[in-house]
């Protein structure tokens, strides 16, 4: 099959368990996975543009699996809606609705956001806070909450999932045909459902020797 990129979720990295999970699984059937770092080494000027440039770059002209966890299924989502190289799609927990959400989450610190410029967010990778501009949320308000692909897609959702609900990325499915859509009795990281995930996401990009799921 053809190569995978892997889009990483917000004030996370390259260096995820996810990301790396799925890197290896991939790896033991001889695919190659990236896992581009989509703030570049610098969190606080973050953007969804700077986020799709840094996308452009990894896909490049040359046919591709997307692969994205939470706020990277969206970025995935909307990439591929402009971009015919995307083969496939595979969406972890997607944050569709992101400009929406986003500014209704911190509406009540949108003001002092803008005023000061800045707002700390608790920064995975480094497991501590660091400031993201105001900018971001300026920049995300041009893109479109549901962004529309052709490609075959696969989202993979816990109906547990407190911080994206599964109800969106069930509505999602249901007025789109090209989507799939399997549930998990998880919570919004799904790390304890990966080899199951794995199980489908194999299935679904045509990776050969994979159990098949057992019938109830």
């Amino acid at each position: 099959m053809t190569r995978v990129v892997y889009l990483h979720g917000f004030a996370s990295s390259p260096g995820s368990g996810k990301a790396q999970f799925f890197a290896r699984r991939f790896a033991e059937h001889g695919v190659a996975v990236d896992i581009p770092q989509l703030d570049e080494g610098n969190f606080r000027e973050l953007t969804i543009t700077g986020q799709l440039s840094v996308i452009g770059r990894a896909v490049g002209e040359r046919p591709a699996v997307l692969m994205g966890s939470s706020l990277g299924g969206y970025l995935a989502a909307l990439y591929a809606s402009t971009h015919a190289s995307i083969e496939r799609l595979v969406l972890m927990a997607p944050a569709f609705r992101f400009p929406a959400r986003w500014r209704e989450r911190y509406a009540g610190d949108l003001e002092r956001w803008e005023r000061e410029g800045s707002l700390p967010f608790f920064h995975y990778a480094f497991q501590d806070e660091r400031l993201l501009g105001y900018r971001f949320v300026e920049d995300a308000a041009q893109y479109p909450d549901e962004p529309n692909f052709p490609q075959p897609a696969l989202i993979l959702h816990g109906t547990r999932d407190t911080v994206v609900p599964a109800a969106m990325s069930q509505e999602y499915a249901e007025s789109h045909p090209n989507v799939q859509l399997r549930l998990y009795d998880s919570a919004h990281e799904l790390t304890d459902v990966l080899e199951p995930m794995w199980n489908e996401v194999a299935r679904f990009v045509g990776i050969s020797g994979v159990p098949k799921p057992i019938a109830k």
